[in-house]
């Protein structure tokens, strides 16, 4: 026991996916002497359980560090545990989702909290954007790399801080720099790191991410002049911004006022951007626009769209194709499709080759857990074998072409004995400016009053 047997200290279960659980334990609970964080559970992202969060991470009152435990059954851990409290820490959860999760813990006798966003935001001391967004899969990292683009236009210096994605060695990712593409093999990235990383870095943008952020903020401030934090799932900022863009996502027109932590992010907005106005129907913009006038009434609004680049478009038309998509975003965000698929149809494919027959290994398990997926494989690679597993599918599914939306280039990861066109997307805004406007007026109030205050 690490504690003096006694004083009676609460014992709190924090429940977490590899990321916002760690940042509060950090902030809220790894030096009061007075509660006993007696495990992580770990939902959403494989491969977690039967970890441990290291003492070199936990802190001196944790000397074996604290388990990993499996989110199954949990009210038999609150009983076997003697839980005091439970501490929800992830996100992208539907609020009858949470609310069902409590209910379970609250009859199994221990408290449950959710922490206000404001507790777990550090204080920068330079002037902070936030890329957030009320679902997986709105496009916050297309609209960090435009704001990224506009700023260096300007001759600003943007540097990144990324929502963290903890895998492997957490004791060595403490705090991760990456200043180019070679950075990503040196920290050993899973191919979801990849697809938020290799496009900023693409465009020489420093980029900073780990487990423990008041040491990931103190390297980043020396590294440029605006900090940009681009948010993981639909998670509130763990740096306070100056100016806060929520993006809203009218594919999913309603799921606005209905995730968690994602309403949070929409209220608490500076700017609400409306993407993918693409091939929208009417009656989804018409919800999203109601949505809007009745949560957040008099808060600025633009309007944008993911524009969706095929390296050789006239290349799809009359294929049998497969469609790679970003894996998160049709995972636990629930889209049924992304980039590809809309590259697919919009560019003439004679067909979209169903996968699941030939899911191999750990994309069955995907795929069952995932019923909603069709015509589209998830890019899933957070180990070295289920990356196998994804370049054993890819070679067994009888198309002509792949299409792959992951930003990351899957030829440089695992052979593929098929042609690959590689599909991308970018940010525009409808009304071109308008971000940057909010950006320099934010920059010009800053100047004005963050250095005094």
């Amino acid at each position: 026991m690490p504690f003096c047997e006694s004083i009676k200290l609460m014992r709190i279960l924090i429940l977490g996916a590899g990321g916002r659980d760690f940042h509060n334990f950090n902030l809220l609970y790894r030096h009061r002497k007075d509660v006993e964080v007696v495990a992580f559970t770990a939902s959403q992202i494989p491969f977690q359980v039967g970890r441990r969060y290291p003492p070199c991470l936990a802190g001196p009152l944790y000397p074996d560090g604290i388990p990993i435990i499996d989110d199954v059954r949990l009210e038999d851990v609150v009983r076997r545990l003697k839980i005091d409290a439970a501490v929800f820490s992830y996100s992208d959860i539907s609020h009858s989702g949470v609310m069902n999760l409590a209910s379970r813990l609250l009859a199994a006798g221990c408290d449950f909290y959710l922490i206000g966003s404001e507790r777990t935001m550090l204080k920068a001391a330079l002037p902070v954007v936030s890329v957030c967004a009320v679902r997986t899969g709105c496009g916050k990292s297309a609209v960090t790399r435009y704001l990224c683009q506009a700023l260096l236009k300007e001759g600003r210096k943007p540097v990144v801080v990324r929502h963290p994605m903890a895998y492997g060695k957490l004791e060595d990712h403490a705090v991760q720099s990456f200043l180019n593409l070679q950075d990503l093999a040196r920290h050993a990235c899973t191919l979801e790191e990849r697809e938020e990383y290799e496009p900023l870095l693409r465009l020489g943008i420093p980029l900073f991410a780990g487990v423990d952020y008041e040491a990931v903020l103190a390297l980043a401030e020396k590294s440029g002049d605006i900090l940009i934090w681009d948010g993981g799932n639909n998670d509130t900022p763990f740096f306070r911004p100056d100016l806060e863009i929520v993006l809203v996502d009218p594919l999913r027109a309603g799921d606005e006022l209905s995730y968690y932590p994602g309403y949070v992010n929409l209220l608490r907005a500076h700017i609400v951007v409306i993407s993918k106005l693409s091939d929208v129907p009417a009656e989804n913009l018409l919800i999203i626009r109601q949505n809007l006038q009745q949560a957040v009434p008099g808060k600025s609004i633009i309007q944008g769209d993911l524009e969706v680049l095929v390296e050789s478009p006239e290349t799809v038309a009359g294929r049998r194709v497969l469609v790679v998509e970003d894996g998160p975003s049709v995972t636990h965000g629930g889209m049924a499709f992304g980039a590809g698929v809309v590259a697919a149809r919009r560019f003439g494919a004679r067909e979209i080759v169903d996968p699941r027959p030939y899911a191999a290994g750990s994309l069955k398990r995907v795929y069952a857990d995932y019923s909603h997926l069709d015509r589209v494989v998830p890019a899933m690679g957070y180990t070295r074998e289920q990356l196998n597993d994804l370049m054993r599918t890819l070679a067994a599914v009888p198309c002509d072409l792949i299409l792959s939306a992951t930003p990351v280039d899957l030829r440089q990861l695992v052979h593929i004995d098929k042609p690959v066109l590689q599909v991308s997307y970018e940010f525009r805004e409808c009304l071109a400016g308008g971000l940057s406007l909010e950006m320099n007026r934010m920059l010009a109030q800053w100047s004005l009053n963050g250095l005094s205050g």
